[in-house]
């Protein structure tokens, strides 16, 4: 077959145009790749060649009033693994396994880790001890994209004394992680969890760094510090109201024998001084994962290490709330303080077919109100209650914030129980119509029934009573006073009441507590428990000097029995407080 010089010519033409085009094409392609797009195949070739390693940031120092320390930072270590899949950690947590113990549930934690962020070096021992890291570091050839690295480590000096105020901190969970407050957050950083930890977190997180490694395409590290580091930045320290010193006496005090809740604070201001639950438990042994023999024994115990009896627990307050009645009381017109009762105390009361029993069987005779306070008599405030009635009690109680959190600035602080107004509709709903009498009258106006109160709103309460019928809001950290009226009586008659809680230590149930050279004034309670008919719960709640109050203290004691106890608790963190106190201060001219 042959072609004419004319067709040769043309196919000759048509494959040049061919190739020309083809070339056009060629060269446009690579000059989009080479010139147009080249900053973007560049970053793509570095992120495919370098790896981000999170730097994490010291959290804030947290000091007490006078710059001691309660939380810091000391230096640890962390490794991590660049994983390129799951398969490949366990692996390497298996081969890690053949030379260090590890647990399964370090494994299982690990896993989670990787799912919950695979771009992220998954975190396999946060806080790993100089002896892990001394084995890794020796065989560290023989781990492709492990990882060791300098890390802050929380710590707490006085520990267990100042667990129920400080918290502890934790590895963010997954539903922290899909939470608002939580968004810029990542797999494996560090929250707070509990106490002022979690309260102001926001304030204590440092702002995380970053360093850069290069690694090969099996994802080992070739080359450290690829790139100029991103330094973490701490946050500055927070300063609280806490006086440590007075918060590890009373950690001493309590011990390991005593279970309950005790705040002090200053009346004036608010600020919360010590706040300790018991028992307690040790909040470094939480940081970097909580041993689950440690986590099993807390859960175990039937005392609650971890339920923080000073703002969750809620209990009858017994006769500390006799001075919320004579206030209603007063309030209302009803009683002044040197008003008797019609009927003396003999020992009980007869109220229809029932006889309410006074805590002293052999009766205290005919009392005006300041001495039923003072030696805390049943039987009066049984008819006080009567005569206010139940509308007016429920309503002035209310009045009194016997249904609102105090406010303190700590998360999780349950709610007081106390009835609703009106009554016959809340006893209706809880008893049954036919199932309630007035007689619930007689048991409110004792601290009984239908109310329960948390030491700290009952240390709020008295607050006022400590100065001029306001109350402060507790402040664990230091902000702007906050004080709110609860009641208003005449200046004769908040006298009157605060010689009846100085008649109670001076003369009354608590005169076994009195200090020397020290004016207290207070009230004991002696409240009936629910789940155990025996032990009773002790209360104390008070202040000093009764003079010019520097001090509020509320102690209550779980199976404490009589309130006399807790009262010698309280007035000892008084005389500790108040001796030290002015055991600093610097004397004035001419002393």
């Amino acid at each position: 077959m042959s072609f004419q010089p004319n067709e040769v010519q043309r196919r000759a033409r048509i494959a040049s145009a061919a190739l020309f085009v083809g070339f056009v094409f060629l060269a446009g392609a690579f000059f989009r790749t080479q010139v147009l797009q080249n900053a973007r195949y560049t970053l793509q070739s570095e992120e495919n060649r370098l790896r981000e390693i999170p730097l994490p940031a010291p959290r804030g120092m947290i000091y007490d009033r006078t710059g001691k320390i309660i939380a810091e930072n000391l230096p640890g270590y962390s490794v991590s693994l660049l994983a390129r899949n799951e398969d490949s950690l366990r692996t390497t947590m298996r081969r890690i396994g053949e030379l260090v113990h590890v647990s399964s549930e370090q494994v299982g934690a690990a896993v989670r880790r990787f799912r919950r962020d695979r771009t992220r070096p998954t975190v396999l021992f946060g806080d790993a001890p100089f002896e892990l890291v001394s084995v890794l570091e020796e065989r560290r050839v023989e781990f492709p994209g492990l990882i060791i690295q300098a890390a802050p480590k929380r710590f707490y000096p006085d520990g267990p004394a100042v667990s129920a105020l400080v918290g502890y901190t934790g590895e963010i969970s997954d539903i922290e992680l899909g939470q608002s407050q939580f968004a810029e957050y990542k797999a494996g950083q560090q929250v707070g969890k509990d106490g002022i930890e979690r309260q102001y977190e926001a304030r204590l997180r440092g702002r995380e760094g970053m360093r850069f490694v290069e690694v090969d395409a099996r994802g080992r590290v070739v080359r450290e510090n690829a790139r100029a580091d991103l330094v973490p930045e701490p946050p500055p320290p927070l300063y609280t109201n806490i006086d440590l010193d007075l918060q590890r006496f009373v950690h001493s005090i309590f011990g390991d024998s005593l279970i309950g809740g005790v705040v002090a604070m200053e009346p004036q201001s608010g600020e919360v001084l010590a706040l300790h639950s018991a028992p307690t438990f040790d909040p470094n042994r939480f940081i970097g994962g909580i041993p689950v023999s440690y986590w099993q024994e807390l859960q175990d115990d039937p005392r609650k290490p971890l339920y923080n009896k000073a703002i969750k627990g809620t209990y009858p307050p017994g006769s500390i709330w006799k001075l919320a009645t004579a206030i209603i009381a007063m309030e209302e017109g009803i009683a002044e303080m040197d008003d008797h009762m019609t009927t003396p105390c003999t020992g009980g009361y007869q109220f229809g077919n029932r006889y309410f029993r006074c805590w002293d069987r052999k009766g205290h005779g005919d009392l005006d109100l300041n001495d039923a306070i003072a030696k805390s008599c049943d039987v009066y405030f049984y008819q006080l209650g009567l005569k206010i009635g139940l509308q007016k009690l429920i309503a002035g109680g209310i009045r009194l914030g016997t249904r609102e959190r105090s406010g303190i600035d700590l998360p999780a602080e349950n709610r007081p129980l106390f009835p609703t107004d009106p009554p016959k509709a809340y006893y209706d709903k809880l008893f049954g119509p036919q199932g309630w009498s007035s007689a619930v009258t007689l048991n409110l106006s004792i601290g009984q029934g239908e109310n329960s109160q948390t030491v700290v709103n009952m240390a709020r309460f008295y607050t006022a009573l400590a100065t001029d019928g306001q109350a402060a809001r507790p402040e664990i950290v230091r902000g702007q006073a906050e004080r709110t009226r609860l009641f208003s009586v005449t200046p004769t008659q908040m006298q009157a009441l605060q010689q009846s809680l100085t008649d109670v230590v001076g003369r009354g149930t608590a005169i076994g507590s009195r200090l020397d050279g020290i004016v207290v004034a207070g009230k004991t309670g002696t409240a009936q428990n629910a789940h155990d008919a025996v032990n009773d719960h002790a209360w104390f709640v008070g202040y000093a000097p009764a003079e010019d109050p520097k001090i509020v203290v509320a102690v209550m004691l779980e199976f404490g029995g009589h309130g006399s106890r807790a009262a010698r608790i309280a007035t000892r963190i008084m005389e500790r407080y108040l001796k030290v106190r002015v055991a600093s201060m610097p004397a004035t001219e001419g002393e």
